[in-house]
């Protein structure tokens, strides 16, 4: 494939990318788990929302009613995470062709 043809894919798929991380609503890292005060017999089930920030673990409790919002702000975050990183995957493969091409063209 042509190099400059596929800078242009890359480009195009950089912009949808941008375009969907601007749809991005709230948004939590972590997992989600259910526990127990007594986990022998089941019984003091609670939710707990762990996750890491600036290098500190940290957990909270979520009350029950709140679970089913904090599970798709999790879910958003892998979205976000996930778009990112396809975003960085491209820019790299996008700096890479530019250089490429500034070589074969200074070689001329």
């Amino acid at each position: 494939m042509d190099k400059e043809k596929r800078i242009g894919q890359i480009e195009q798929k950089i912009a949808r990318i941008k375009e969907e991380l601007g749809k991005i609503g709230p948004l939590r890292p972590g997992s989600l788990t259910r526990q127990y005060r007594d986990p022998e017999n089941g019984t003091g089930a609670y939710w707990q929302l762990s996750y890491t920030r600036d290098m500190k673990g940290r957990s909270e409790y979520i009350r029950r009613e709140w679970v089913r919002d904090i599970r798709k702000q999790i879910a958003t975050h892998k979205r976000f995470k996930d778009l990112i990183d396809q975003w960085v995957d491209l820019s790299i493969e996008h700096s890479k062709l530019t250089m490429q091409i500034a070589k074969t063209k200074d070689r001329k």
